[in-house]
C-alpha cells in the first residue's frame, strides 16, 4: 500500500513540476515582448571610414586633409620605400561581403599601386601582398600577391582613370578584386585574424582616391550580394525532399496548435494530391497521435483567448482540466488572469480591471518571478492612450497568442501517454527552425565568426519581395 502511494506521490510531484516548468517558459515568452522593437537585421559594427594616417609609411606619401586620398611624392630607391596606409578600422565581418574601391588619379611614372588587405602587424614599407597575413592586386603587373615576393597571374593591368575595388565574401572566405566594376578575380582568404583595407603607392606622383562607401561605388555591390545569396539558395534546392514532407510538416504544426478547422481544410486540399502522410516513431511513440489529444478542445481554448473570452477559458479549463488551475498561484492561472485584466482595459472597463487586479493581480505582486509582469499590467492604466505606451506590447494580438499556446502546451502535457514534456512546447517545424538556426551559427563559428548572422524574419520578408 505505502509502495502504491508513494508512486503516486512521485508522479503527481513530476507532473506539477513540469507543467511549473512549462508555465515559466510561458511567461518569459510574455516578458520578451516588453523588449521588442523594430528588427534591425544588421549587427551593430563599425566599418572603415577614411585612412590611418598614425599607422602608414609617412615620409613617403601625403594623405589629404580628408584622409581619402594620397600621393606618393619621393623617388622611390629601394624596393622598401613604398608609401603604404591602412583604414583606420579593420573590415567588418559580421556581413555577406565588404568591399572599397579606390580611383586612380595618377599613375605616376611607373603606375606600381596596389590594393588589398593586410593584418594590424603589417610592415608599413611593403606593398600588400609582399609580407605573411597580406594580399593585394597590383596596378603595374596585373599581379595578385600572397605573402611571398613572386605574384600570381591574375587580371589587368590598372592604370590612371581606373577604378578598382578589393573586397572580402565572407559566405565564400574569399577575397574579390574589381576593375571598373567588373569582377577581375577571386582567391581564397587564407589569412586568419582582423584585415584592413589597404592601399599602396610606389613612384612619382602616383595619386589615388579611396571610397570607402561614402559615394556610390562602380561596382553594383547589392547585385553581387544577391547573386551570393541566390548561389546559396540554389545549392539547398538542389537537395530532394520526398513528396510529403513538408505537407507533414505543415500537418504537424496544424496539430500541435490545436487549429482542427484548417486542418481539415488542409487535409481534404491535399487528399489528392499528397501520398498518405506519416510521420517517423519518436521514442517508440508516434507523436502525431500524441498531438492528436484533445484536439477540439485544445481548438475551443484557442478561439476563446484569441477572442479575448478570458472567463470562459478559465470555466472550460475548470471543467475539462482542473488540475491545470487547482493552483491559483501557478504561472499559468497568473498569465490567465494578466490577460483577463489586459482585455478590460481593452475594452475601457477600467474600474473593473482595478477591482480585478485587487482581487486577482494583487496576491502575484509580492512574488520575485511575477513582480514586473504584474507591474507592466499594472501601468496600463495610467495612460490615455496605453497601446502607444511603453507597455503597450500587452495589447497586442500577441500576448493573447502567448497565452493560448501556454494554454495549449498545458493540456498536451496531461496526456498520459506522453513521453518528453519538452514536446508540449514546439511543433516540428519550430524544431526544423532551430536546427536550421543551429547549423547556420556553427558554420558562422567554423568561419571565425565571419559572415552575415542567420534571422528568418530575413529569409521570410525575401520570399515575399521575390513574388511582388
Amino acid at each position: 500500500m505505502n509502495s502504491v502511494t508513494n508512486d503516486i506521490n512521485t508522479t503527481t510531484t513530476t507532473n506539477s513540476k513540469s507543467g511549473q516548468d512549462l508555465g515559466l517558459y510561458f511567461l518569459e515568452r510574455s516578458r520578451l515582448g516588453s523588449a521588442q522593437g523594430p528588427c534591425d537585421m544588421d549587427e551593430d559594427e563599425e566599418a572603415p571610414t577614411e585612412l590611418n594616417t598614425i599607422n602608414s609609411s609617412g615620409g613617403f606619401l601625403v594623405v589629404s586633409p580628408d584622409k581619402l586620398s594620397v600621393k606618393y611624392t619621393n623617388v622611390n630607391l629601394h624596393g622598401h620605400d613604398v608609401g603604404v596606409v591602412q583604414a583606420n578600422k579593420q573590415a567588418p565581418v559580421k556581413r555577406l561581403v565588404y568591399y572599397f574601391e579606390i580611383f586612380v588619379k595618377d599613375a605616376g611614372t611607373k603606375g606600381q599601386i596596389a590594393i588589398g588587405f593586410t593584418s594590424e602587424s603589417f610592415k608599413m614599407r611593403r606593398q600588400p601582398g609582399w609580407e605573411a597575413n597580406s594580399c593585394g592586386y597590383h596596378g603595374d603587373d596585373g599581379l595578385l600577391y600572397r605573402g611571398q615576393g613572386k605574384g600570381e597571374p591574375f587580371g589587368p593591368t590598372y592604370t590612371s582613370g581606373d577604378i578598382v575595388g578589393g573586397g572580402i565574401n565572407y559566405a565564400t572566405q574569399e577575397f574579390f578584386f574589381t576593375k571598373n566594376g567588373a569582377v577581375v578575380g577571386k582567391v581564397n582568404k587564407d589569412m586568419k585574424g582582423p584585415l584592413f583595407p589597404t592601399i599602396a603607392v610606389h613612384s612619382q606622383n602616383e595619386e589615388v582616391l579611396v571610397n570607402f562607401g561614402q559615394k556610390p561605388f562602380a561596382f553594383d555591390l547589392k547585385d553581387f550580394e544577391a547573386q551570393e545569396r541566390m548561389k546559396q539558395q540554389m545549392t539547398i534546392e538542389k537537395i530532394s525532399l520526398p513528396t510529403n514532407v513538408s505537407h507533414g510538416i505543415v500537418r504537424s504544426y496544424l496539430l500541435h496548435y490545436g487549429y482542427e478547422d484548417t486542418l481539415n481544410s488542409f487535409d481534404m486540399a491535399s487528399k489528392s494530391t499528397v501520398p498518405p502522410i506519416y510521420i517517423a516513431q519518436e521514442n517508440g511513440s508516434c507523436e502525431q497521435e500524441d498531438i492528436m489529444y484533445a484536439l477540439s478542445q485544445r481548438k475551443t481554448l484557442r478561439q476563446l483567448i484569441r477572442n479575448g473570452e478570458i472567463d470562459a477559458a478559465l470555466s472550460k479549463l475548470g471543467d475539462w482540466y482542473p488540475q491545470i488551475v487547482q493552483d491559483d498561484k501557478s504561472a499559468t492561472c497568473f498569465l490567465l488572469h494578466c490577460q483577463k485584466f489586459i482585455e478590460l482595459v481593452r475594452a475601457g472597463a477600467l474600474e473593473e480591471a482595478v477591482k480585478y487586479g485587487r482581487m486577482q493581480l494583487a496576491k502575484f505582486f509580492e512574488l520575485p518571478e511575477f513582480e514586473d509582469l504584474v507591474k507592466d499590467c499594472v501601468a496600463l492604466l495610467a495612460y490615455q492612450q496605453p497601446q502607444e505606451s511603453l507597455v503597450g506590447y500587452l495589447l497586442e494580438e500577441s500576448q493573447r497568442e502567448v497565452v493560448a499556446d501556454m494554454v495549449n502546451a498545458m493540456i498536451l502535457s496531461t496526456n498520459p501517454n506522453l513521453k518528453d514534456s519538452n514536446s508540449c512546447l514546439h511543433s516540428y517545424l519550430e524544431r526544423l527552425l532551430r536546427q536550421l538556426t543551429a547549423c547556420c551559427l556553427e558554420r558562422r563559428s567554423l568561419n571565425d565568426d565571419q559572415g552575415e548572422a542567420f534571422h528568418l524574419k530575413r529569409v521570410l520578408n525575401s520570399g515575399k519581395k521575390a513574388k511582388c
